[in-house]
């Protein structure tokens, strides 16, 4: 082993470490990552940021925004809305929500396909009386089988069709990942609806009721403000200050009028009544700061905190979201969000810390209150997914058809090669931000950056791994086994090799490192490339075995109850399921 590639492996190795570990963002270890690579001398100066460039890198991106403007344009909807009265047969119900997720997530992105489907399957469950545990999981697992199917069905597809195109002159095609992807997606979903979904515990989580599970009443105190109070005449969210993010005012009383989740910015009286959540603790200290009256116990439910005009309802934290990171003091969530935090579940169970303090997690499901017609701006600036489409939609809701057109013209020319797909798909977001169906912030906040700064470093990584001669020496292995064992065998090998990998990082960056592997590995045998690199297609995209692998398993953790151990136990027999009739199908459509 040369010098070069023990330092390539070295830096590769730190950088696995870092994204098992999970405690830095992973596009800040792949940025480092790069960094090492380049002052190392392993990937030259002057390419260290070629990756950002690339086809797939540029893809990838405006499959994203297309995939947004898609989720918004409305037309799925009325297909979601048939699937509500299904929940009498479990069996139908799981089918209909999984191979709904995977048709969407075949030409949409996985997260924005879960997205869509996500509030109609929580509620599915609980009309059914039944736990959204269920269904959740088979949802995520459903999302990320529906995008084997395609080229732009999920990243990893478009990475490998690239590293195609730059070794052999041609990419793979639009759906020349279907003959083996539907295969895959058609028996995965089978097993789903008919057994996956018995494997998942189902966690008694009253999410319905949610009363039930956040116990709001049991913190909810009436104070007055006396006239001698220091407040009088201040605003309410000075005293809100005065709570360090403990004390929430979920509604006013003054005279016959009562506000709901009133603005920070009302100047307060002698005698307005405050209808605060807070624990013990803040709730003494707020009263003996600024002199307020106890009055006791408000014995409300939360059906008295909503109205026509204010909304409580129940959202997840999404992955990347500003949130991740940071607590409702620091992101001061009333004062420039215009929504009041009040509870917190984390894994199907309350989080009984003052919730001020608590560091939000994606997955993490919020009880929130705020203005109605503010609230999907205020979800869509925290990247908050809402758990009851009923209570607030954060698009519009009229069907927008021009967008699906625009999608099928610009898939069109794909398919039939006039242009690449990279071209194809941006000239698509053009044409839709020229006629007004995507703004300019649309389009900002559709791209999930942590993936294409991801990409963009570790592309050069993985051009490293061949010019360096580290994939021959990882695929040498491999190439040893072929007299003792036939090539089927050495192809599901690879392909479980990237499953496995692609559980504990994320699917896009295993596929950068996997593919150049599965290049050596054909070119070491001397057979045609095409099976191993859709080998490592699938193994990619088959992250079922943790909730870290993939953004859709992690987004269903906190509404569905999940633990980390919860995802094998359906995981692993849809893992050994797809080996069984991934393999045979790659070798009939893609022969050695």
């Amino acid at each position: 082993m040369s010098n070069e590639q023990f330092q390539l492996f070295a830096i590769m190795g730190a950088a696995l470490a870092f994204f098992i570990w999970g405690r830095i963002r992973f596009d800040v270890v792949a940025i480092l990552a790069l960094l090492a690579a380049v002052i190392t001398g392993i990937v030259p100066a002057g390419d260290a940021f070629a990756g950002f460039g690339h086809p797939a890198v540029i893809t990838v991106a405006a499959i994203l925004i297309l995939s947004s403007a898609l989720r918004d344009s409305g037309i799925v909807n009325p297909i979601v809305r048939w699937l509500r009265p299904l929940g009498s047969r479990p069996n139908l119900q799981v089918l209909a929500i999984v191979g709904l997720g995977a048709a969407c997530s075949a030409f949409m992105n996985n997260v924005g396909a879960l997205a869509l489907i996500l509030p109609v399957a929580v509620q599915s469950a609980y009309a059914a009386g039944r736990s959204p545990s269920q269904l959740l999981m088979p949802l995520s697992f459903g999302t990320l089988l529906g995008g084997l199917t395609t080229l732009i069905g999920t990243p990893p597809n478009i990475i490998i069709a690239s590293i195609r195109a730059t070794h052999y002159g041609q990419p793979f095609g639009m759906f020349d990942f279907a003959p083996v992807g539907v295969g895959v997606a058609i028996a995965g979903i089978a097993f789903l609806a008919l057994v996956g979904w018995r494997l998942v515990p189902a966690r008694e989580q009253a999410a319905d009721d949610v009363d039930a599970l956040y116990h709001v009443e049991d913190y909810i105190t009436e104070v007055r403000l006396p006239a001698e109070s220091p407040f009088v005449g201040h605003r309410l969210v000075d005293l809100e200050t005065l709570g360090q993010g403990d004390v929430v005012v979920v509604a006013l009383v003054r005279r016959k009028d009562r506000m709901l989740a009133p603005s920070g910015y009302i100047r307060l009286q002698a005698g307005d009544i405050l209808i605060l959540e807070a624990d013990t603790a803040s709730l003494q200290r707020i009263v003996e700061e600024a002199k307020l009256d106890a009055i006791g116990a408000a014995h409300m439910s939360l059906d008295n905190l909503r109205s026509d005009r204010v909304s409580v309802i129940e959202v997840v934290v999404a992955p990347g979201s500003p949130m991740e990171g940071r607590t409702a003091r620091s992101l001061r969530l009333h004062n420039r969000f215009g929504v009041n935090l009040l509870g917190l579940a984390r894994q199907g169970q309350r989080v009984a810390e003052r919730l001020g303090r608590v560091r939000f997690a994606a997955g993490d499901v919020l009880l929130l209150q705020g203005d109605r017609e503010a609230m999907p701006e205020a979800l869509a600036a925290l990247d908050c997914l809402p758990l009851a489409a009923r209570e607030v939609a954060l698009r519009r809701s009229r069907v927008a058809p021009l967008v699906p057109a625009v999608f099928a013209v610009s898939i069109l020319g794909v398919v039939t090669g006039i242009l690449p797909p990279h071209i194809a798909f941006v000239a698509a977001v053009a044409a839709l931000v020229i006629v007004g169906e995507i703004n300019v912030r649309d389009i900002y906040d559709a791209v999930d950056w942590p993936i294409i700064i991801l990409l963009g470093a570790l592309i050069p990584i993985g051009a490293a791994l061949e010019s360096t001669g580290a994939t021959a020496v990882i695929s040498q292995p491999i190439i040893a086994l072929q007299g003792d064992a036939p090539l089927w065998v050495l192809l599901a090998l690879l392909m479980v090799a990237t499953m496995l990998l692609s559980d504990v990082m994320n699917n896009a960056a295993t596929a950068v490192i996997m593919a150049p592997i599965g290049i050596s590995i054909a070119t070491g045998l001397n057979v045609n490339p095409d099976p191993f690199l859709m080998a490592v297609a699938v193994g990619a995209s088959s992250t079922y075995l943790t909730p870290i692998g993939h953004q859709s398993n992690l987004l269903v953790m906190g509404p569905g109850g999940y633990r980390f151990g919860d995802y094998w136990r359906m995981g692993l027999p849809l893992d050994i399921l797809i080996v069984t009739v991934a393999v045979p199908l790659i070798l009939i459509v893609w022969p050695f």
